[in-house]
């Protein structure tokens, strides 16, 4: 993993930057650097940046990708060029000094027997998941931030076909997929033309003769478009979404559904999630590790009093 591009400008955290077990660094507004390695997040007292050296840095490197950060545009978020994502706030939003985040994809090649050796999810559940997405069912993958959503999603996608078409939209590109045929298209909402939603893009996306359709995140309008498409044909969906359980993923996804339609009745939601989803997998944080908490069988629970969907 490469980092050449930004290393000279933040020298502090370069033996970090350079690192393969580290998945997050962050340096927070008080100056306080903190890494997460091994899914442990730990501070590293020794590691800080001389007064101005960070904001000086950030700028040259937002210089250098064509982003600008200034008190006026006080918020950037960039793909470096191996795949990992920088965010940074400065001042006036944050004090004294910017906040900076760098996610690193240090489990881009973890194979399903990885996370099996990792405690993620139990063999039992590894084989199922491999094969409901060789089947075909439409798979929604529910978690917290940083619980490991977009590595399990990366994984169950091994186990798409060789000869099908996948179309991928995501916020910042974070799936890196080991597959022949891989169309991958980014949300472009955080610049100054016209913002192209995931919304925008799913709907431009059905018209490119898609197999399987990978959404990055499931947070808006596109909730509409993707049930949509799932109950059209479209078969071998993967998702994510964020919610504290799979119960308040289903409540999520039907708050979702109805802020785009103010005539859908709650029952009529329930039916058409129930109908589209197969399966809802959670992910949370147990002991510091990622794990599989638990896996919702909308085929077998198809009860609102069961699966957490009030009728009304």
């Amino acid at each position: 993993m490469s980092f050449e591009v930004i290393i000279p400008f933040l020298k502090p955290i370069r033996h970090l930057l350079e690192s393969d077990s580290i998945s997050e660094i962050m340096v927070n507004p008080d100056g306080t650097v903190w890494i997460e390695e091994a899914g442990r997040i730990q501070p590293l007292p020794d590691v800080r940046f001389d007064d101005g050296a960070l904001l000086t840095g950030l700028e040259v490197i937002a210089n250098r990708f064509g982003k600008k950060l200034d008190p006026d545009s006080p918020i950037m978020n960039l793909r470096l060029p191996d795949g990992s994502r920088l965010a940074a706030t400065i001042p006036p939003i944050v004090h004294p000094q910017p906040l900076m985040t760098i996610r690193r994809f240090t489990s881009r090649n973890f194979a399903m027997n990885d996370l099996i050796e990792r405690r993620m999810l139990t063999a039992v559940q590894a084989e199922s998941l491999t094969l409901a997405v060789r089947r075909g069912d439409n798979l929604l993958i529910s978690g917290g931030t940083g619980t490991g959503k977009t590595t399990l999603l990366n994984v169950l996608a091994d186990a798409i076909p060789e000869e099908e078409r996948i179309l991928i939209i995501e916020d910042t590109a974070e799936l890196h997929l080991r597959k022949p045929h891989v169309v991958a298209e980014e949300a472009q909402t955080d610049t100054h033309r016209k913002p192209i939603t995931f919304d925008d893009l799913l709907k431009a996306a059905l018209r490119h003769r898609p197999d399987r359709i990978i959404l990055g995140e499931i947070r808006g309008t596109e909730a509409r478009t993707l049930l949509d498409a799932m109950n059209t044909g479209h078969r071998g969906a993967l998702a994510t979404i964020h919610a504290s359980s799979a119960k308040g993923a289903l409540l999520r996804l039907r708050t979702l559904l109805m802020r785009g339609a103010s005539s859908l009745l709650p029952a009529e939601a329930e039916a058409e999630i129930r109908s589209s989803i197969h399966r809802i997998v959670h992910i949370d944080r147990d002991g510091g590790e990622r794990r599989v908490k638990s896996i919702l069988d909308l085929a077998v629970e198809p009860d609102p009093d069961t699966i957490g969907l009030p009728s009304s």
